[in-house]
């Protein structure tokens, strides 16, 4: 089952490369979001769609096609951990800076990933993910 980890593998490998860079190099990747709800200019959503796909993919890892609600509390605390450690790793690139204000937008991303699971509509379109190898 180690292949189920490789998602989760890719999206912290994404967060780092974007964390690598400076913020003149990112500029502002979801501007359209800017643009739509511009009574939420402090908020980060670059790290809140980060941190949501983080936790789906680390929910698939966990669970089958039915998460517990411990596969998710574990899902959301391990994206805030890769968090933390990302918001470490902020401190020694130019022109960054660690921002709890980040690690809050992680946890809200993660958290809303795990309740929208909850959502008849979309919990059915998870248990419908290949969630076992299947041999022939």
């Amino acid at each position: 089952m180690l292949y189920r980890w490789f998602p989760c593998v890719a999206v912290m490998g994404a967060i780092f490369y974007f964390s690598s860079r400076t913020g003149d190099d990112l500029g502002s990747l979801l501007p359209l979001f800017q643009k739509l709800f511009p009574q939420m200019e402090g908020f980060d959503w670059g790290h809140f769609a980060a941190y949501f796909l983080l936790a789906l993919t680390y929910v698939w890892a966990l669970a089958g096609e039915r998460p517990a609600p411990r596969h998710m509390v574990l899902a959301v605390m391990l994206s805030l951990l890769y968090g933390l450690t990302d918001e470490y790793h902020q401190t020694f690139v130019p022109g960054r800076t660690a921002d709890w204000h980040d690690l809050r937008n992680d946890g809200i991303g993660a958290s809303l990933a795990m309740l929208s699971l909850r959502l008849p509509w979309i919990g059915s379109r998870y248990a419908r993910l290949p969630h076992r190898v299947k041999h022939s």
